[in-house]
């Protein structure tokens, strides 16, 4: 996929809406070769899907192996919208925490006495942490209203073809 083509898309208002949520799911191979998709917080930074995690986390060993990824951003509304995108995770080690980390939690409600309590813990448990940066090959915006999944695409062209014959 062209880099035009991505950037069109993630510029989608729905897109960009999306991008500014809390979670993402990070799907990769794990070291015994078989799938895993966990759920992980993000931030957006106009380029790429930043996500921290600890420096013992069981997931970067496996990303370094294979750091080829799928990320799914999703509503849970009718009808979903779902943004999926696909890169490969740059693991960057960091001394202490991340801005990255403390901005994309900082949409979870939080009163300002429970926010300066929460940043104190984790400054006191992490001595660093580990960002994952990916940078988006490919992107589709699936809304259900003007895109849907490739496959039901294809079975709407076969029903007007269907009916055009």
């Amino acid at each position: 996929m062209r880099a035009n083509e991505i950037t069109e898309i993630l510029d989608r208002p729905i897109s960009r809406e999306l991008l500014a949520c809390d979670v993402t799911r990070l799907a990769y191979v794990a070291k015994d070769g078989t799938p895993r998709n966990v759920p992980i917080a993000f931030t957006w930074n106009g380029s790429e899907i930043v996500m921290c995690t600890s420096k013992n986390a069981p997931k970067l060993p496996a990303l370094r192996e294979h750091p080829m990824v799928a990320l799914t951003i999703d509503t849970e509304v009718h009808p979903p919208k779902i943004l999926l995108i696909r890169g490969r995770a740059e693991l960057d080690v960091v001394d202490g925490i991340p801005d990255e980390y403390l901005q994309m939690n900082g949409s979870y409600q939080m009163t300002p006495e429970q926010r300066v309590g929460w940043e104190a813990e984790v400054r006191s448990l992490y001595d660093g942490m580990v960002r994952i940066v990916v940078t988006p090959t490919w992107a589709k915006l699936i809304d259900f209203e003007t895109t849907l999944p490739s496959a039901v695409e294809e079975l709407v062209r076969q029903r007007e073809e269907r009916r055009s014959a």
